[in-house]
């Protein structure tokens, strides 16, 4: 996926002359930051997270504000015009009206500057035959961002101040108090899937609303989980009818 990437040896050298967003984090200076493990947020399901201020392709954010009432996908790429992450960022913009109608906001991030961030969107575009792209893409030219949210792997981490980094591929679902709920991180090899960051995102809202749980593989529509806390005259009273495989094992609809 990554070929091109090790090609452009002379690119961090370029780097240095892009505009570097600004995040809540420590301001640094492009050559004298260095990325320490124990300065990394230590990010969790139910951590708040991180608030920081950027640069994207729709203007500057502060990314809790931007946030606002929604709930937020999060995902990231390490560089542009990379073949697998071309095909997602194509995927989840097709899949933009149905985020939306779960008031759910995308946001992108890539590992390089605006301006290849417009270039990039056009083939985005093209190829996924989008008539427009139509949410933004984080400009984390100096991986602050990627590091803020430990998106790297082990070797990648060795990199962030300048080498070739191929696992900025993290995908975050954030809910309207701001808080991670989860968290999925692929190699560089490995395409994402869209269809799954909704569907977990749609057992999350129900789980939320109906005070249920999900079973393996389900989806809109299928049986739920009542919890084990909840009695079975509890669950007569919320739910009604409900089927009873075990004690600990109760089947409703929602």
């Amino acid at each position: 996926m990554f070929t091109r990437s090790l090609l452009r040896s002379t690119a961090s050298a370029a780097r240095s002359a892009r505009v570097a967003p600004r995040i809540s984090s420590p301001i640094f200076v492009r050559g004298v930051r260095t990325f320490k493990q124990e300065d990394q947020p230590r990010l969790r399901i139910g951590s708040t997270a991180p608030n920081f201020k950027t640069q994207t392709t729709d203007g500057p954010i502060e990314f809790h504000d931007w946030i606002g009432d929604s709930w937020v996908v999060l995902f990231s790429h390490p560089a542009d015009f990379t073949p697998v992450c071309t095909t997602e960022l194509g995927a989840f913009a097709a899949l933009q009206d149905e985020f939306t109608k779960r008031n759910t906001k995308l946001i992108g991030l890539s590992a390089e500057g605006l301006e290849s961030h417009s270039k990039w969107v056009k083939d985005i575009e093209e190829i996924s035959k989008l008539k427009k792209f139509t949410f933004p893409i984080i400009a984390d030219v100096d991986r602050e961002v990627s590091f803020l949210y430990d998106m790297v792997d082990e070797e990648g981490f060795k990199n962030l101040n300048g080498g070739v980094v191929q696992t900025i591929r993290s995908v975050y679902v954030i809910d309207p108090k701001k808080k991670i709920r989860i968290t999925f991180t692929y190699p560089p090899s490995t395409g994402r899937n869209s269809a799954e960051v909704l569907r977990v995102l749609d057992a999350l809202q129900l789980t939320d609303k109906k005070g249920v749980v999900t079973p393996i593989d389900w989806e809109q529509g299928k049986d739920v989980i009542i919890p084990p806390t909840v009695s079975d005259e509890a669950a007569k009273e919320k739910f009604g009818d409900f089927t009873k495989v075990k004690p600990y094992l109760r089947y409703t609809k929602v």
